[in-house]
């Protein structure tokens, strides 16, 4: 009687499991080391004021850079005119127009650039606007004045 060597008929294979697990693992690092945040990306020089600190529960924060473009919230105004940004502005509020609204403008900033998001705020009907502003003392001091 022959006896037969099982080991000659094992074919090799190559198990996909621990490599998916190393893509899964790798993509979760990636994705959890790439968050970003909005005022780290964009740096802004806030004008100087003397006054009160108002502190408001979750404006919508409207930031203009020194080159005139817009930001709302997270998202950036692709166009520089009036139409995009009250686009822009309707999608991220919605229908809540009683929301304050924060606006945070470089000072170097172009004045024109300013007025506008005031006209684009006034037409879609905001009422309560505050303006950052960095205070002196901040400046005098050597602090992070971005608010």
């Amino acid at each position: 009687m022959r006896i037969r060597d099982q080991r000659a008929d094992d074919e090799p294979e190559i198990s996909l499991v621990p490599l998916i697990d190393v893509i899964l693992v790798m993509i979760i690092f990636f994705v959890v080391t790439a968050t970003f945040d909005a005022r780290s990306v964009i740096q802004l020089e806030l004008p100087r004021a003397t006054g009160e600190q108002v502190e408001a529960t979750q404006p919508l924060v409207v930031l203009v850079n020194a080159d005139g473009r817009y930001f709302v919230d997270d998202r950036e105004v692709l166009r520089n005119d009036v139409d995009s940004l009250k686009a822009t502005l309707a999608e991220v509020a919605g229908t809540e127009r009683e929301r304050p609204v924060m606006l945070r403008a470089d000072a170097r900033t172009p004045y024109q650039a300013v007025v506008t998001v005031y006209d684009a705020l006034g037409q879609l009907g905001f009422r309560r606007i505050m303006t950052a502003t960095a205070s002196p003392e901040a400046d005098a001091a050597g602090e992070d004045v971005r608010r």
